[in-house]
């Protein structure tokens, strides 16, 4: 439904991707993991040296760390591809992991330096947030124009994220990095929240959508559920090609 590429740029394209509350909630995801994704990679090591391992080994216990994504990435994509309009809870619930392993570096004691070190590997999780957002935002906008601006906005905020991340992490405060760990917190709750409220603001737009086709007698089915994720009918494959954005098409549906 989002259409395909066309040379032509159209300016109201422009305005809508930045005046559409999902574009923008969908970037400031991007900010939250670029902090997240600056943070963890430049201070990991730091982090477990500072629970007493020496330099080899605190590079040594990163290796683990490919494991996590190596599995867990693929997982969640499928989960995603599979399960239709699953995108917004594996992404919230996703969060929570990484969250979880957040807290448990902050309140563990240094006694206990390998339950820290496991809550260390669980930031590696960061790539499923990533490109599962990146995936809401690539599904969810039409309209060439728009989606191209909306992929830069997100991109940008990401890039801008990884700087701020990797420097927030004050040698002062070594080894612990209080005031980093309560703004990756914050990044991973503030994620969890804004994929429940996409969730809900793209549900009630599909339904609001599916009333007004309903009262204009429309008799075919033009949003159903399958295995393989959400089929459509040819009008909103129309739409898409004739570059109308996803406000513009009636017959678009998001997915969740």
């Amino acid at each position: 439904m989002i259409g395909v590429k066309t040379k032509q740029y159209k300016l109201p394209q422009v305005t809508e991707a930045f005046t559409d509350v999902k574009v923008l909630l969908i970037a400031l995801i991007g900010v939250a993991t670029g902090v997240i994704n600056g943070g963890i990679a430049n201070f990991a090591s730091a982090l477990i040296r500072g629970y007493g391992f020496s330099g080899i080994s605190a590079t040594l216990l990163q290796l683990p760390t490919g494991a996590f994504e190596f599995v867990l990435v693929p997982v969640c994509g499928l989960i995603a591809a599979y399960c239709a309009n699953t995108r917004c809870i594996v992404l919230g619930v996703i969060c929570l992991v990484p969250f979880g392993g957040l807290l448990g570096i902050r309140f563990t004691d240094l006694e206990h330096r390998w339950t820290l070190v496991g809550c260390t590997w669980l930031q590696y999780i960061v790539g499923a947030p990533v490109i599962l957002s990146w995936n809401l935002l690539t599904t969810n906008v039409a309209g060439h124009t728009k989606r191209s601006f909306s992929n830069g906005l997100w991109f940008t905020l990401y890039a801008a994220g990884n700087i701020a991340g990797a420097n927030i992490f004050f040698a002062r405060e070594r080894p612990r990095y209080f005031s980093a760990l309560t703004g990756l917190c914050i990044c991973y709750g503030g994620i969890i929240v804004i994929a429940a409220l996409l969730w809900i603001l793209m549900k009630r737009e599909n339904l609001r959508r599916d009333a007004e086709q309903e009262r204009r007698g429309s008799a075919a089915v033009v949003y159903a559920h399958s295995k393989e994720g959400v089929q459509t009918d040819q009008r909103a494959i129309d739409d898409g090609f004739n570059d109308l954005t996803d406000k513009q098409g009636r017959y678009f549906r998001y997915a969740l």
